[in-house]
């Protein structure tokens, strides 16, 4: 990881930065307009999530008849991102009538080798979320300008192998290049203090307002899942991210009777584990802990083979839930154990949630009475 200047922003906060899904979208809206109009819109606006328009310069573009590319140069903000500064390029051509929109990957994008990814194998590592944010934006240049919204979508990052050889990437089986990723589109910037300040302030306003209910969670799809388990107003929702143990030290000295923590199966494995900082820079997923909790539960020892041999925490819930164990209740468990731990007594019951990508619950601890 390269480190960022950190410039404050007019609140005097840590200036967000945009994913390389959102850089991907603009240069793809800006090259399917110019291959629509044969006029490059610079600079490009998005919509995203949350209802943020930012606009990108473009750094790059060339048109030829079939094909138009855009380059954008990420911006990662203040977060010590290993692609701030890349060129994310789209290259749009025509697909065939009735097509609708196909991805390639591109130089410097990589393709998924291994299950246990959200995306099949031999798919270029282009997140869901991207692809809908690209679709949909494809969709309303094609209504703006009269066009099929039939093309080939390909994404390149300059240097974009170099760069992933300092991700998780390679040992995911994602080969060649890096993952276009991202669920919002904003990147949050990453700073211990001022994050695990913004938790505490949100356990402070929890507790003023009177909630007897908040929830950790990693990011906004476990978010999403425990607003749909539990109803919880937005006030009760603590930013956690990665940082389980700012959340439960928090909590111990300003207790809230009721504490449901929530995250992807990865994340809250290591937390079971007995991790509490959980960003993969500096915890990673323990397969023998894993496989260790399948031998408990009475697994066979082929299955316990096959989770320590597992390329994901996913992969190893997919094999164990074709062997009908149920390792995310397992892993909720162990989770909530981690949790009592830290919390040494104090007056907060804790329940866990566990979800798959797609913001399925896959694991409860304790199990719902």
């Amino acid at each position: 990881m390269h480190h960022v200047t950190v410039s404050r922003n007019s609140s005097g906060g840590l200036r967000h930065g945009w994913t390389t899904g959102a850089c991907a979208t603009a240069a793809t809206t800006a090259a399917y307009t110019a291959l629509l109009t044969g006029e490059f819109p610079d600079p490009v606006q998005i919509d995203l999530p949350h209802d943020k328009h930012p606009a990108f310069a473009l750094a790059r573009e060339s048109l030829t008849r079939g094909a138009a590319t855009v380059g954008i140069v990420k911006d990662a903000g203040d977060d010590p991102d290993v692609t701030h500064g890349a060129l994310v390029s789209a290259r749009v051509s025509h697909g065939a009538p009735g097509s609708g929109v196909a991805f390639r990957a591109g130089e410097g994008v990589g393709t998924v080798t291994k299950p246990g990814l959200p995306l099949a194998v031999g798919e270029p590592a282009i997140n869901p979320v991207p692809r809908r944010l690209m679709t949909e934006h494809v969709a309303a240049v094609a209504a703006r300008h009269g066009g099929s919204g039939d093309v080939l979508i390909e994404v390149s990052v300059d240097n974009g192998a170099e760069l992933a050889r300092r991700t998780w990437n390679p040992r995911l089986g994602i080969l060649g290049g890096l993952s276009i990723l991202g669920t919002t589109g904003v990147v949050v910037p990453y700073s211990c203090s001022s994050w695990i300040d913004s938790i505490r302030r949100g356990v402070d306003v929890a507790r003023a307002v009177g909630h007897t209910h908040v929830a950790g969670c990693t990011g906004s799809t476990s978010e999403k899942a425990v607003q749909q388990l539990y109803g919880l107003p937005e006030d009760a929702l603590l930013d956690m991210g990665d940082f389980a143990g700012a959340v439960l030290k928090y909590l111990r000295r300003h207790p809230v009777p009721r504490l449901t923590v929530a995250g992807g199966i990865g994340k809250l494995a290591k937390l079971a584990d007995g991790h509490l900082d959980l960003h993969s820079a500096r915890s990673q997923v323990s397969f023998p802990a894993l496989a260790g909790l399948v031998r408990g539960a009475g697994g066979s020892a082929e299955l316990a083979a096959g989770v320590l041999a597992a390329n994901t925490a996913l992969d190893a819930l997919q094999q164990c839930a074709a062997a009908g164990l149920p390792l995310g209740d397992l892993v909720a468990a162990g989770a909530r154990d981690t949790a009592l731990g830290v919390l040494q007594g104090a007056p907060v019951e804790v329940d866990v949630v566990v979800i798959d990508r797609a913001g399925t619950i896959v694991g409860r601890a304790p199990a719902p009475s």
